[in-house]
């Protein structure tokens, strides 16, 4: 029987960018007959205001905390470097823009780099159709794509369906077996532990 493993996340997500190694190896070692599903939960809606200081603040303590935990890398240039803005809405819409030319796994990654590693900001539109570009996307296609109804409805039911089943926090995961939904731990930093969870439903 084939099983469906759910992978809930936000590209801007700084404990997805926590989680990236271990996901990845995750996948490397997952079982042939476990297909994989992207869902977007939608971190922070769309916003054009400037973030406050109290949230600068709060989201660099997360960096750094994660930084610590997990040895993931930041680089706090952006802060200085760029005009934060609370809100990842436009980075999960070019998840899907991105998507439409089988290009929507490469995006993310290449959110989340340069977010967190070359001081980028991808609240911003004109940074995300960068990144299309530096994917060798059709980057008007990319740009029409992003703002879409289509896209805004897409992503609109995704955010819908991750509520619907509870899921309110990113990363999370959820395997679908024998139309029946098990939720999973994430454990930061041992992919053995999701692996074991999965071979006990479905054995």
């Amino acid at each position: 029987m084939t099983a469906k493993l759910y992978y809930f996340h936000d590209p801007m997500c700084s404990w997805c960018w926590g989680y990236q190694s271990t996901w990845q190896k995750l996948l490397q070692e997952l079982p042939e007959n476990i297909g994989v599903t992207y869902i977007l939960g939608g971190l922070a809606q769309d916003n054009d205001a400037p973030m406050s200081d109290d949230m600068q603040t709060a989201i660099q303590a997360h960096w750094r905390r994660i930084e610590n935990e997990l040895g993931a890398e930041f680089n706090f240039d952006f802060w200085q470097q760029c005009k934060p803005r609370r809100s990842t809405y436009p980075a999960c819409r070019a998840v899907i823009a991105a998507s439409n030319q089988d290009a929507g796994v490469m995006m993310i990654l290449a959110i989340q780099r340069a977010y967190y590693l070359r001081a980028m900001n991808p609240s911003e539109y004109a940074v995300l159709s960068v990144l299309a570009e530096e994917l060798d996307l059709d980057v008007e296609k990319f740009n029409f794509d992003i703002l879409s109804v289509q896209t805004e409805r897409d992503f609109q039911e995704q955010i819908s369906y991750s509520r619907s089943i509870g899921v309110s926090s990113f990363p999370s995961l959820l395997l679908d077996y024998n139309n029946e939904l098990y939720r999973l731990v994430v454990d930061y930093k041992n992919h053995q532990t999701t692996l074991d969870q999965i071979a006990e439903v479905i054995s």
